[in-house]
């Protein structure tokens, strides 16, 4: 390869990255082009003759442009989706750089080496027992099945079936249970899983988990049984009591696994650690570093306390891949062989912020949440519709169609952006405060744009009056 082979192409990107870095504070939130015209700007045919790479990429994000939107934006509250820290972006280039497959120990031990550091600090700066397996997968929908594969092995071992070796047909029928506020992507891991869809066991105004009703589906059969606690309420923001539903699972005989997607940052922080109070004692946990700790995309974490029964379900063994010596390797704790190195971007942020700044940043997290809630409380017709403990704020007005409107407003005006969704049965608008950015600037801009559009959605729907 030519020595200056990348020089020209990766100065393009740079510069594209640079200028769009440097927009995302200002510009308006939402794509302005819609795929089709994308499309179009890119060119629908495949040419016979290649073309040079710089100008390939300079046409690929001049194109992209307008269809992109500024997730990354401090006003950007939609799909709880956070920001990324410049030594996050930094490491993640790295990453695509060196090319690791992250397979082994043995062929990449600078890479392996990063990674098990990440691990055990995010074991340590959790409070999570020492020695927890730990895997880096793409997301938190993958965190969840890996620990649920996990999980089913142990149970059905306990239970006299290896489930590993003998696969599902004919095994005992592992009980998946759950509270009805569970998350579509614990719903949808128990189905890879081979559970089928989760019994629900009942849960309380903010989405927390029956610990009664737990407790007594549990108590109608004493065969194999998995239960999905969370950290973090989609909605709400509201975490399970964990003490006491750990408890009842684990006398039941139950393995108990916590979807703390975001949530799971609380234990992060001295000032919110009670709200994961007990969580400690649970045999699993699933979190996505590109949630609250503002790490690239492709940053789920499954984290298990059994590192055997990870091993026993995720590992992969071939003639012509390294012995197995008395360290895991990176590939006994995901569902892949050939992977990034994705644990690299989560070392660096560790690394940049330390204790105190990963719980500077969740603590901020819930400060600006906190903040919206009260401008929004004091919003006449706004109505926050949940208890604000973390970083989920939910608000609705006083009619269904009013409400959807002005989450279509909000997001047309370009300043701020959340997801319309449906809770207890009323339409809201859900602002999930994941950004580093969102700072009292930011929350302040938003209390403004949403009053500005409720205004507005609220005068078109007056009727003009008649002569």
């Amino acid at each position: 390869m030519p020595d200056d082979e990348y020089s020209d192409v990766l100065s393009v990107a740079e510069r594209h990255t640079h200028d769009w870095l440097a927009s995302i504070a200002e510009r308006p939130i939402d794509a302005h082009a819609g795929v089709e015209e994308v499309k179009d700007a890119l060119g629908r045919e495949l040419a016979d003759e290649g073309q040079d790479a710089a100008a390939v990429i300079d046409h690929l994000a001049t194109a992209i442009e307008p269809g992109l939107i500024a997730m990354a934006s401090p006003r950007f509250y939609g799909f709880v989706i956070g920001g990324t820290y410049p030594a996050a972006l930094a490491a993640d280039w790295l990453v695509s750089a060196w090319d690791q497959n992250t397979g082994s120990r043995t062929p990449t031990p600078g890479a392996a080496a990063v990674e098990e550091l990440a691990a055990a600090w995010l074991v340590d700066l959790l409070g999570l027992p020492e020695g927890s397996g730990v895997g880096f997968v793409t997301g938190a929908t993958m965190a969840n099945l890996s620990c649920l594969l996990a999980a089913r092995g142990s149970v059905l071992r306990a239970a006299g079936w290896d489930v590993e070796q003998d696969g599902l047909q004919g095994a005992p029928r592992v009980r998946f249970l759950a509270g009805d506020a569970v998350h579509s992507s614990m719903v949808v891991a128990g189905r890879m899983a081979g559970f089928g869809l989760p019994r629900t066991v009942g849960a309380d105004a903010q989405g927390r988990i029956d610990v009664d009703g737990l407790a007594a589906a549990l108590g109608e059969d004493d065969g194999p049984a998995i239960v999905a606690l969370q950290a973090g309420d989609v909605h709400s923001g509201a975490f399970d009591d964990f003490t006491a539903a750990i408890a009842v699972a684990h006398a039941a005989g139950a393995w108990v696994h916590i979807d703390g997607a975001f949530g799971l940052w609380a234990g992060a922080s001295p000032s919110l650690r009670h709200l994961v109070a007990g969580y400690e004692a649970a045999d699993s946990w699933a979190t996505d570093a590109h949630k609250t700790l503002n790490v690239p995309y492709d940053s789920g974490i499954a984290i298990v306390a059994d590192e055997a029964a990870m091993a026993a379900a995720l590992a992969i063994h071939a003639a012509y891949l390294p012995e197995v010596g008395t360290v895991a390797e990176p590939y006994d704790h995901t569902p892949e062989l050939s992977r990034r190195a994705r644990g690299i971007p989560v070392w660096a942020t560790l690394r940049a912020l330390g204790r105190r700044g990963v719980a500077d940043l969740v603590d901020g997290l819930v400060a600006s949440a906190r903040g919206l809630a009260d401008g929004f409380a004091a919003t006449p017709g706004l109505e926050v519709l949940n208890d604000v403990v973390f970083t989920q704020v939910c608000v609705a007005t006083e009619d269904d169609a009013l409400t959807l409107a002005l989450a279509d407003r909000v997001r047309a005006d370009g300043v701020a952006w959340a997801s319309p969704s449906r809770w207890h049965d009323r339409a809201i608008v859900r602002f999930s405060v994941s950004n580093r950015g969102t700072d009292a600037t930011a929350v302040d801009q938003t209390i403004g744009a949403v009053r500005s559009a409720l205004a507005e959605v609220r005068d078109a729907a007056v009727p003009a009056p008649t002569e």
